[in-house]
């Protein structure tokens, strides 16, 4: 237990949405007060970085409607239930957005997007070995794929171009990995 733990008190549900379910916590802190926490809960998702042989990254362009604008991002997609299998739903994500499979995955870890206002947690991969297919995303999802060398992406993620954090993380871990600065 950390010192610092804040303890559920009540449970108010402000919200229950097709992606976000938001409540408003009364908690009891540390020092005995109280106060409230609003944050949303969210099934879980994930995030594949693939690979090809030639070191190039596949990735997806789509547009985020909160931010208004286009996003360059890795193949990623929320869980279809509570408690799928992370490695299964990357798998789907992959060929859904990009029409590629995977020979091998690396589990790359589990990313905490936004910890102050959501409990979303992405378990990222690392997908090489591919093959490519038709890609079937989404009815509501309209993306393009592109591939880019990951010497590039990692300058373009120093650089403030690579502005989505789990491409970013998926990105300096990838190479990492494989040996490259």
């Amino acid at each position: 237990m950390s010192q610092f733990e804040e303890k559920q008190i009540e449970r108010e549900e402000i919200f229950d949405g097709a992606v976000l379910h938001v409540v408003k916590d009364k908690i009891l802190l540390p020092d005995g007060n109280t106060s409230y926490r609003e944050f949303c809960l969210h099934k879980g998702a994930v995030a594949v970085i693939p690979i090809t042989d030639e070191n190039e990254v596949i990735l997806v362009r789509q547009f985020r409607y909160a931010h208004h604008r286009e996003f360059l991002e890795i193949p990623a997609g929320k869980f279809d239930f509570i408690g799928e299998d992370p490695l299964e739903a990357a798998k789907r994500e992959l060929e859904e957005e990009t029409g590629a499979t995977a020979e091998n995955y690396v589990y790359l870890g589990v990313l905490d997007t936004t910890p102050a206002l959501i409990d979303e947690k992405i378990h990222m991969y690392l997908a090489e070995g591919l093959t490519f297919g038709e890609s079937h995303p989404d009815e509501d999802e309209f993306l393009s794929v592109e591939r880019i060398p990951l010497t590039t992406l990692i300058d373009m993620v120093m650089q403030g171009k690579i502005r989505d954090g789990k491409t970013q993380i998926a990105i300096l871990k990838a190479a990492k990995i494989r040996g490259i600065n």
